[in-house]
């Protein structure tokens, strides 16, 4: 019995003191995140010379350089094997944008992003085509604007929402939505739709965003094929379009009625347009530095960010320090931190994937290429930890900065919210873990936004450490002097210790709600 005693004792030194070695080699490699090294980071990857970070473009090429570079230089590996740089993830999308565009009829050119402006992907070489009043383009069993009108391969001019009959005030049609008017135009044979904005205000936000950001080029996956052309455009130009009065076109509008029926196909015109677009495919990477764990180095744990920004609007460059650049440098000071602990002796059990993707600002493009070509298979991936914007601090915390939005830790895992909770009560106890935006129902859809939802749809626990919007939010005024390096510093110790008690802890996180699950 002595004998036993003495061994459970020594077994029970032997546990003591390797926890208290653990946790001084956690808060000895937390102490390497420093906000000095944060800003060296970051006023490289936010300067000028960078370019906005455009994807596909220079700038972005030269960030993603930077970051390889680094990565290796810190002693972590390139994890994808048939890559020339194995630290980067290649795949191409297809950059689409507007050329030349013009829109008139023969008393007038009307002008774009002030008149109407485009969108979708389709093109018109100078054409002139008639141009028909379609009432509001539905095509129902009880009402139609389609009935006896042909619209093959012409132009319907469509008002925005729908004919009401006093007893319907409420009711909305199936194909009440704009995209439901698109296929039923499409279905009809016609080559374009213009839609009628009946909210001027709302017509003149709109455009105004357009002539801002319409011109850009989009980016996809996919060959943007030529589809059906799309033009918005306000009910006080629509009778422009049409060559007729607007008191004539406001009468023709106002005999329509869910009993008397549609006017579609009254009102008549020929309109000339321009519509010229380009497609080209680029190239583009993630860039990926990988550290292997232990005992349990086939779990992942994967730590992201978006290295990519806007790019340049006319001669202003957006910069993009907060967008994600101070997501960016935070994965570099916490890949050097984790792979110092492991050169010590101190690596962790579970292996942690580092990866900085391209194309969030064009729809979470990267993100999701690599959730669909994972280097390391999805059933393997314990969890994703986003890091976007967390070099500010808003409106909401100007008297408390030390703080935090999480967003997303228990949409999947109970377990992973829990234990962000215990970490942040644990090591950083002052610091405020906000949860205002952490729904689905968030009218900003924050949850949907970035980066980590390419992981939680399939199944795999995350969390979105944000810090908000400021006015400098896509913005060329998103610029290294207006980062908080020391809050950002606090951040990024709270994101170390939480990664660092995932990689460690005996068992998995578990999942156990679904991803379609409503919270």
């Amino acid at each position: 019995m002595k004998k036993l005693t003495t061994i459970t004792t020594i077994f029970l030194l032997v546990f003591h003191f390797n926890l208290i070695a653990q946790e001084d080699a956690r808060s000895k490699f937390e102490e390497t995140i420093k906000s000095d090294d944060l800003k060296g980071h970051l006023s490289v990857i936010a300067s000028d010379e960078f370019e906005g970070r455009e994807t596909g473009e220079k700038g972005q090429k030269i960030a993603a350089e930077y970051i390889s570079n680094y990565f290796k230089e810190i002693g972590l590996t390139g994890p994808v094997k048939d890559s020339e740089n194995p630290y980067f993830q290649t795949f191409s999308l297809y950059k689409s944008s507007w050329g030349e565009i013009k829109l008139s009829n023969s008393e007038k050119e009307f002008v774009l992003y002030e008149d109407y402006f485009p969108y979708g992907s389709f093109q018109f070489d100078n054409e002139t085509v008639e141009l028909v009043f379609a009432g509001y383009g539905l095509n129902g069993e009880e009402y139609s604007d389609y009935k006896d009108l042909d619209v093959k391969g012409k132009i319907v001019l469509v008002l925005d929402g729908e004919p009401k009959g006093e007893e319907d005030a409420d009711k909305k049609s199936k194909g009440f939505n704009p995209f439901s008017k698109i296929e039923t135009a499409k279905e009809k044979g016609a080559r374009a739709i213009i839609f009628v904005m009946g909210d001027e205000n709302q017509f003149d936000g709109r455009r105004k965003m357009m002539k801002k950001y319409g011109g850009r080029p989009s980016l996809s996956f996919d060959n943007p094929k030529e589809g059906t052309g799309i033009f918005f455009t306000s009910s006080s130009k629509a009778a422009e379009l049409l060559g007729v009065s607007s008191k004539k076109f406001d009468k023709t509008v106002g005999k329509i009625s869910l009993k008397k029926g549609s006017t579609s196909g009254n009102l008549k015109n020929k309109i000339t347009i321009t519509a010229k677009r380009t497609n080209d495919e680029v190239q583009t990477e993630n860039v990926l530095g990988f550290l292997e764990g232990g005992s349990k180095k086939e779990e992942v744990i994967v730590i992201t960010s978006h290295y990519d920004h806007i790019g340049i609007n006319g001669e202003e460059i957006n910069n993009g320090a907060d967008d994600d650049g101070s997501g960016t440098v935070t994965v570099l000071e916490l890949a050097e931190a984790f792979t110092e602990a492991k050169k010590n002796g101190n690596g962790t059990e579970r292996s942690i994937l580092f990866m900085t993707v391209t194309g969030e600002e064009k729809g979470l493009l990267g993100s999701r290429y690599y959730s669909e070509n994972p280097i390391f298979k999805l059933e393997n991936t314990v969890c994703n930890l986003n890091i976007d914007m967390v070099g500010r601090v808003d409106k909401d915390h100007e008297d408390n900065p030390n703080y935090v939005y999480i967003i997303g830790s228990d949409m999947l895992s109970s377990e992973l919210h829990q234990l962000s909770v215990d970490v942040a009560k644990k090591y950083a106890p002052n610091f405020l873990m906000d949860y205002k935006y952490n729904s689905k129902d968030d009218p900003n859809r924050f949850y949907y936004r970035s980066d980590h939802y390419n992981f939680a749809k399939h199944g795999i626990p995350v969390i979105f450490y944000f810090n908000g919007t400021h006015d400098d939010y896509h913005r060329p005024t998103d610029t290294v002097e207006k980062i908080n390096f020391e809050i950002m510093e606090n951040r990024a110790r709270l994101i170390y210790n939480t990664a660092w008690e995932i990689a460690n802890r005996e068992k998995r996180i578990v999942v156990d709600k679904e991803p379609n699950e409503n919270k």
